[in-house]
């Protein structure tokens, strides 16, 4: 997969940690939407350019080391531009570079290569950072690496010398602490001070280099106008290195700069390593009401710390570990990298499970001082988007609980302690920093019960009983909540409205919620029985809730809602047209007889967490292939969305949300039924070819991931509410469903049953290490890549068998 000429546009590719902010390369080379203030700044493209100059007996020429600007910049609205039509004065667009670029991703690398001007170099960029599964410490750290490659294509001795520019855009605008560049040993810093009324405020970021002929300056033209930059740029392209250090007297430098020079023989390479990092130990990050911690401190003062800034005393402390460890990192980061490359899989689902790994590096992540992960929904332009590890939305992210298993208990831990109350009502939206939650007036009854079902899941993977038994009561006292809330007459389905991650409420019974209940009350049998807990009431109800949904609640031909309905529907404030129309139909916002694409989305949950439901596999097939008949569109040009349509319009394709392929569409569906969003599309896709249905599986993919080609949107950043949305990690269950992988860390056990004949192959990530496993040559195999998997048993299940 490679991204050029218009499919670069849009590319931004993010580097950094968990929780730790980001900076993006761009699909030119730029770096851009730089978020390294513990908050998104998704529209921040500060001045900052690599260049090269070169001379050689046929002549010199100096460049950018970036690629064309691409075209939809040049009349952007840049938040620190003066207008669309006033020249964006402080970009870097009018500097000379490189005539086209090529852009590869291979994460947690990318890699850009320079189409060759008239002059002699070869060039190329590759930027990462570090990302190794199971070393959570390692993966949240805020640094990223660039790596310039000059390769001398000429048969001639070439001087050159690299160079790396940067406007202090850590400075703040009206900021009460002074601000700076320090130039000393190999490095720029840029910074600004905080204030004891502002200390977030405070912050540095280090641009070092490991070359030894390194010449660190921060002595940029002092002047007005465009001094600084004309200055800067004549020097670049005479070949000017100005002295190193900083001025010594006045005001401080506009920005910093890195030199190296040296020389390429014919035919020769040098690599440029330059190692960023970002220090903002202190936040005004605060959501949510009540008091911090069960200690009582209440005056509303305490703000999110993040994890880094508890364990490096100051940006030196921690440019320091970076130059430290860079190589040891890279080299687990790059076998991580070649794990995800070797699969053996169709190019759509590596595409899709790679580039929302990328979600991990963005704002959309946030750790704690402790160690426990926060999730916003996604990022907005400025800000998260929707705070509170939303869990009707991580009901779909299957990441990281493989990735980083014990990152993912800490949010468990939140939902069931701090979330939830005595009686076993659960918020389903967290407060960072993380303290006691105190109860909102409505649930989630999807969140709410998938929660259960995830604890089942991260249990498998860690086989800590220890852990369990911990939240043991907890879990009893939020299912017990569920069933007396929306199943009172403990009849098997949930007859009373339920709040859902559409952000209404459905009346009456509906195989969506109704398959997570019936998950959630098979988890607790299974996890009483375990502990030597009783379970048998959760199990006499999952039997029937079985009889409900394919009894009930299936149509022959796929599952679907029974409104019921009263006159709470009528109270709330009202126009008299909304009075008129829930007289008329019932509630707003229902499916009814619709061919809802999450219809039974607890059922997926329940597979890729290893659990049997009893629920009828050639229903769920049925529903599925209906799903993909009657909502899978290959394009969009009749189709009506009154909603938010960016997401898929005109002629993508898209699986939309909801259709009613039988008529009797309500007058006004749920809010969000004609939208697609790829995280449902990934989950309906991964169900599909679990049930043998490859090819309408890789349809949908193949469809979302054409979406995010470049052109119009970033590859890297699939949107529902926000920006690198978490509800997309749902793609790493297309892993699972394409090898039919399944480990039990409590029995030792790897299942692989394969949804394709021949070879397959793909990344299984455990509690204590990660690998590749499938089948090759007829054959399973397990190949560790990092830490061990301890396997006593294999269940192989060849591709066509019936067990």
């Amino acid at each position: 997969m490679s991204y050029s000429g218009a499919t670069a546009e849009r590319v931004a590719f993010p580097m950094g940690g968990l929780g730790a902010g980001m900076v993006c390369l761009s699909g030119a080379g730029a770096l851009t939407t730089v978020s390294v203030r513990n908050a998104p700044a998704l529209l921040n493209e500060p001045f900052v350019f690599g260049a090269v100059r070169w001379s050689s007996p046929s002549g010199h020429g100096a460049r950018v080391l970036e690629g064309p600007v691409p075209g939809w910049k040049v009349t952007f609205p840049w938040p620190d531009s003066t207008g669309t039509g006033r020249g964006q004065q402080g970009k870097t667009f009018g500097l000379p570079r490189f005539p086209g670029s090529r852009f590869e991703p291979r994460f947690p690398f990318s890699t850009l290569t320079l189409e060759p001007c008239e002059g002699p170099l070869l060039c190329r960029l590759t930027g990462w950072s570090p990302f190794v599964p199971g070393d959570a410490d390692a993966s949240s750290l805020p640094v990223a690496g660039l790596e310039y490659e000059l390769e001398n294509r000429s048969a001639e001795r070439v001087e050159v010398i690299f160079s790396y520019h940067a406007r202090n855009f850590m400075r703040i605008a009206g900021a009460d602490g002074p601000a700076g560049v320090d130039a000393t040993s190999g490095q720029v810093r840029l910074w600004q001070s905080g204030s004891s009324e502002k200390p977030e405020q405070d912050g540095a970021f280090t641009i070092a280099c490991d070359a030894a002929e390194t010449i660190a300056s921060a002595r940029w033209f002092r002047g007005g106008w465009w001094d600084p930059v004309t200055d800067l740029w004549r020097g670049v392209a005479e070949g000017r290195i100005p002295p190193a250090g900083a001025h010594e007297d006045g005001d401080p430098s506009d920005g910093g700069s890195l030199y190296v020079p040296f020389t390429l023989a014919a035919g020769e390479t040098r690599r440029v390593r330059l190692r960023l990092s970002w220090f903002v130990p202190k936040t005004s990050l605060r959501r949510g009401a009540g008091p911090f911690d069960p200690k009582g401190r209440t005056d509303g003062t305490e703000t999110h710390v993040p994890w880094y800034a508890a364990q490096f005393a100051d940006a030196d402390a921690l440019a320091g570990f970076w130059a430290e460890n860079y190589d040891d990192l890279r080299e687990r980061s790059e076998t991580f990298a070649a794990c995800l490359a070797e699969q053996a899989l169709p190019p759509e689902i590596k595409d899709a499970v790679s580039a929302n790994l990328t979600i991990l590096k963005s704002p959309t992540v946030e750790r704690q001082a402790d160690g426990r992960l926060f999730m916003w929904e996604g990022c907005a332009d400025h800000e998260g988007s929707f705070e509170g590890s939303c869990t009707h939305v991580f009901n779909y992210a299957q990441s990281i609980p493989h990735l980083f298993p014990a990152l993912e208990r800490t949010l468990r831990e939140t939902e069931f302690f701090e979330n939830q109350d005595e009686t076993g009502h659960q918020n389903f939206r967290a407060q960072i920093p993380i303290r006691p939650n105190p109860r909102r007036a409505r649930p989630a009854a999807d969140g709410q019960l998938g929660g259960i079902v995830k604890v089942y899941r991260d249990w498998r993977i860690c086989a800590d009983d220890a852990w369990l038994r911990r939240l043991w009561p907890r879990i009893v006292a939020s299912l017990d909540y569920a069933i007396r809330t929306w199943d009172p007459e403990e009849a098997g389905w949930l007859t009373e409205p339920h709040h859902n991650t559409y952000d209404i409420e459905f009346w009456g019974p509906d195989g969506m919620a109704g398959t997570l209940y019936l998950a959630a009350l098979r988890a607790a049998v299974e996890m009483a029985e375990a502990l030597g807990e009783p379970g048998a009431r959760y199990g006499a109800l999952a039997d029937k809730a079985v009889a409900r949904l394919e009894g009930e609640l299936f149509n022959g031909e796929y599952f679907v809602q029974k409104v019921l309905w009263d006159d709470r529907a009528l109270a709330g404030d009202m126009s008299e047209e909304s009075l008129e129309s829930v007289r008329r139909e019932g509630p707003k916002y229902q499916y009814a007889g619709g061919c809802l694409s999450d219809g039974i989305v607890g059922e997926w949950l329940a597979q890729v967490s290893g659990l049997e439901t009893g629920l009828d596999a050639g229903k769920v097939a049925s529903h599925l292939r209906a799903v993909h008949r009657y909502n899978f569109r290959a394009s969009l040009r009749d189709h009506a969305n009154p909603q938010r349509p960016a997401y898929a319009l005109g002629e993508e394709g898209a699986l939309l949300l909801c259709s009613w392929p039988h008529g009797a569409a309500p007058h006004f569906p749920f809010v969000y039924s004609d939208e697609a969003w790829t995280g449902i599309e990934y989950q309906v896709a991964a169900h599909l070819i679990r049930h043998k249905e490859v090819e309408a599986g890789l349809e949908i993919v193949r469809a979302a991931r054409a979406r995010y080609d470049g052109r119009v949107r970033n590859p890297f950043s699939e949107f529902e509410w926000g920006h690198w949305y978490g509800r997309a990690m749902s793609s790493w269950s297309l892993l699972q469903a394409m090898t039919g992988q399944d480990y039990d860390a409590r029995t030792r056990c790897l299942t692989l049953a394969p949804a394709v004949s021949g070879d397959v192959s793909a990344v299984l990530a455990t509690e204590r290490g990660y690998g590749l496993v499938g089948v090759r040559g007829g054959k399973p195999f397990i190949d560790v890549r990092g830490g061990d998997i301890v396997v006593d048993r294999l269940d192989f299940r060849p591709y066509g068998s019936t067990r």
